[in-house]
């Protein structure tokens, strides 16, 4: 964790002006535990949204909730499959329309 603080602090040193995105990718089928780490990487690099990973299966996404609560970090992107275009921008109508229909 002190490696990704350097790190933001060198961009920012480096780069006062510019807007930084951080993601976290985070996988859907973690729970609690995937909360946990977004609190930890969110104090250590500063997070700025979520990428939420492995939605192709069974994971229904409940961490997604929990994060967007507790941490007030937005959803950006989804991935439903293994490969790049698998990934998607986040629709909160789209996933609360998955949710309710398993």
């Amino acid at each position: 964790m002190d490696e990704l603080q350097k790190v933001r602090r060198i961009v920012s040193k480096k780069a006062p002006a510019a807007h930084i995105e951080s993601l976290l990718v985070l996988d859907a089928t973690l729970g609690q535990n995937g909360l946990r780490q977004a609190q930890v990487f969110s104090e250590a690099a500063q997070l700025t949204g979520i990428v939420l990973t492995k939605l192709d299966g069974s994971a229904k996404g409940g961490v997604a909730l929990a994060v967007v609560q507790e941490l007030g970090l937005p959803i950006r992107f989804i991935g439903a499959g293994e490969g790049i275009s698998d990934l998607r921008p986040f629709s909160s109508y789209e996933f609360v329309e998955a949710l309710l229909s398993t």
